[in-house]
């Protein structure tokens, strides 16, 4: 049976982050994708990436549309590795935190939570009022993980692909797929060096 990983786009700028993530996992053929998109969050698609909604989805091995509150996906039953929602708005954040499964994003993520399955927000806003910020507490008091698309300037990333695959990267890890898009820290001072317990060649 096919690891299955559902991924949500929302509202939030960034929906390259989602986009990209079904990218790289449509090549691993042991990972099953399960794709929602919100209608703010397909928007987004079209005004920052000028890809077309056939484009998107094609990337998906399953589609689901984001009222269908009786999909698979909305049932614990349907075994999954969890759920990533990339870019997470606040909005969509605010539904998760208080429970309220009024779509197909929010009540798959509930889902998620009630099944301890494993659920990550790459929530999207700055600054942050109260607000949002006591709804990631409440995400993560019920064992959800807030994941800010954070550059990693240390990287000295040459351009921005090289930035988003960062964090892709770091998203996957979460879920242990292999993935070579983010390679570990090798500090400068020491690459070329031998890690401790090991001998120049």
């Amino acid at each position: 049976m096919p690891r299955r990983l559902i991924i949500a786009i929302t509202g939030a700028s960034g929906a390259i982050l989602g986009v990209r993530l079904l990218e790289y996992l449509r090549l691993q053929p042991d990972i099953e994708t399960h794709l929602l998109v919100s209608s703010a969050g397909w928007q987004t698609v079209v005004t920052e990436l000028d890809r077309s909604r056939a484009e998107v989805e094609a990337l998906a091995d399953h589609v689901h549309p984001v009222k269908d509150i009786g999909a698979s996906i909305a049932s614990g039953s349907f075994a999954t590795e969890g759920m990533v929602v990339a870019p997470c708005s606040m909005r969509t954040l605010a539904a998760i935190a208080m429970g309220l499964s009024d779509n197909l994003i929010s009540r798959a993520a509930d889902v998620v939570l009630k099944e301890r399955r494993r659920l990550v927000l790459l929530t999207r806003e700055t600054p942050l009022n109260l607000a949002h910020l006591r709804n990631m507490t409440a995400v993560t008091e019920m064992g959800g993980i807030i994941c800010p698309p954070v550059p990693a300037f240390y990287q000295r990333p040459a351009d921005l692909a090289t930035m988003i695959d960062h964090m892709v990267g770091r998203v996957l890890d979460l879920f242990n797929i292999e993935q070579g898009l983010n390679p570990p820290w090798d500090p400068p001072a020491r690459r070329g060096q031998p890690r401790q317990g090991e001998e120049n060649p």
